[in-house]
């Protein structure tokens, strides 16, 4: 793990100065999980570069666990990736330039210096566009360059690991704040327990920038690894209430079945014409139900709820159910709804329910339609048998509304690898092909007629964005 920090300030070695380590020596610290090594590559009056190189113990680590220790716990991406093993180091290494303080030359503290940050391996799971969109808006100058899975196998393709550059004329102690608080996010694995030290840790790293930050509640979210109470009383401390109650509801909240970013991302110009594609997926699906006179819904994998939302403002639908496997995503509805708030009358039409999509549930038997909104994807293939056999089979509702990403449409993505799915978390994408073939099947085992439509910006070769299969039951 690598992290060198440049400056052609004249003098350029007053960068040592500001991180009080002299550029003529070599350190070594000890850490809890390894060793930090602080050394020069340069240090010269015009060019000085300071480097930062981790020595992750993942044996060490390890040890004192239960005798049980699975292979991944010693065979990862730890020792490599800028994580929060970064930011433990950069607090305990560069504590007092972290700090703003500098004993033998102040004057350089409040210094604007042109910096220039190199991370050798940053992982970017999500996207290349969530990465520029937490550095940028604090005026980086943003260079990337993917790293192969193989460089001797090139038809691999490529790996979600970037090498990263960052540049700005900015004091070291902001620079060094924004990597503190953001390598976590992007990484989203702390290693740590996270309570109420580490919000006073983000409070801190994060004052002057963070609550004018246009992805403030990403980066909220993320560093505290979506613990919902600390979440939010970290942005009650960041935000006016009016703020927090307005954010509430248009935020895209994370679930256990998230929305594509980088579909979201990449089609951000063309929204303009063409409206969010998740929302023109709600708006479709909401047009189905009403067309088939329901009045019981179920929405399966729920998510944070903005289904569920617009079925409670239709009077039309009398009773209405939300599954989903994750409390946290269950938790998300709730507040997104406003439960509490509901009147009484309200309040009866909905229940939020926790449970499986892969295992029979007789609450959900008795309604009029279910919808499966961009869900399917997010289960593996041979538990799709199990889902089917509870939806069509016990469930058994008379309209089907199911959702899923057409995997032709990804070559619209720039940013996307070949091969790469939307998300880390998809465990397949099918072409519109084999979702047609999925679904005949389906239909036809459990007495279903289908009709397809697709969702969202179309192209002439590859269709639309995603694909819809709307079941209604046989007499």
């Amino acid at each position: 793990m690598l992290l060198t920090i440049t400056t052609t300030h004249q003098p350029a070695t007053d960068l040592g100065y500001l991180l009080h380590k002299h550029p003529e020596r070599v350190q070594t610290f000890s850490l809890n999980f390894g060793q930090a090594h602080v050394f020069y590559p340069e240090a010269s009056e015009q060019l000085c570069t300071a480097a930062l190189l981790l020595d992750v113990d993942l044996v060490h680590l390890v040890r004192g666990r239960d005798k049980s220790v699975a292979l991944e716990q010693y065979v990862n991406d730890r020792p490599y990736v800028a994580s929060s093993f970064l930011s433990v180091a950069l607090s305990d290494v560069f504590g007092t330039a972290l700090n703003g303080h500098c004993k033998f030359r102040p004057e350089l503290v409040n210094t604007l210096l042109p910096l220039k940050a190199h991370l050798a391996v940053i992982p970017c799971r999500d996207d290349v566009v969530t990465l520029q969109s937490l550095f940028e808006p604090l005026g980086y100058t943003v260079t990337m360059e993917p790293h192969a899975l193989d460089e001797q196998y090139p038809e691999w393709g490529m790996s979600p690991y970037y090498s990263v550059t960052f540049e700005a004329t900015c004091r070291l102690s902001d620079l060094l704040s924004h990597i503190y608080v953001l390598i976590p996010v992007l990484d989203n694995a702390k290693h740590y327990w996270i309570g109420d030290e580490e919000v006073e840790k983000l409070l801190k790293r994060g004052q002057g920038w963070l609550e004018k930050h246009p992805q403030r509640n990403l980066i909220t979210r993320r560093y505290l690894r979506n613990r919902g109470s600390l979440v939010r009383s970290t942005l009650a401390r960041l935000l006016p209430e009016e703020a927090i109650d307005q954010e509430e509801e248009t935020e895209e909240e994370k679930s256990p079945f998230p929305q594509e970013s980088q579909e979201l991302q990449e089609s951000q110009k063309s929204q303009e014409l063409h409206g969010n594609p998740h929302e023109q997926r709600l708006i479709a699906v909401m047009e189905i139900l009403q067309q088939s006179n329901a009045h019981s819904v179920l929405d399966l994998g729920c998510g944070e709820g903005k289904l569920l939302k617009l079925l409670l403002e239709n009077s039309t639908f009398e009773r209405i159910l939300g599954l989903d496997v994750s409390y946290r995503a269950l938790e998300h509805a709730s507040r997104r709804l406003r439960l509490e708030r509901l009147p009484e009358n309200q309040r009866k039409r909905i229940t939020l329910q926790h449970g499986s999509l892969t295992y029979r549930d007789k609450r959900l038997e008795g309604y009029d339609a279910a919808t499966v909104v961009e869900v399917i994807e997010h289960l593996d293939e041979p538990r799709l048998a199990a889902f089917e056999r509870v939806l069509f089979e016990f469930a058994r509702p008379a309209t089907v509304v199911i959702t899923t990403p057409n995997a032709e449409y990804n070559s619209k993505f720039a940013l996307l690898h070949a091969g790469q799915f939307r998300h880390e978390d998809h465990r397949f994408e099918w072409t519109r092909q084999q979702f047609q073939d999925w679904v005949a099947r389906v239909a036809g085992r459990y007495g279903y007629t289908v009709r397809y439509q697709p969702v969202g910006p179309q192209d002439d070769e590859v269709g639309a964005l995603s694909q819809m299969g709307i079941f209604s039951r046989q007499s």
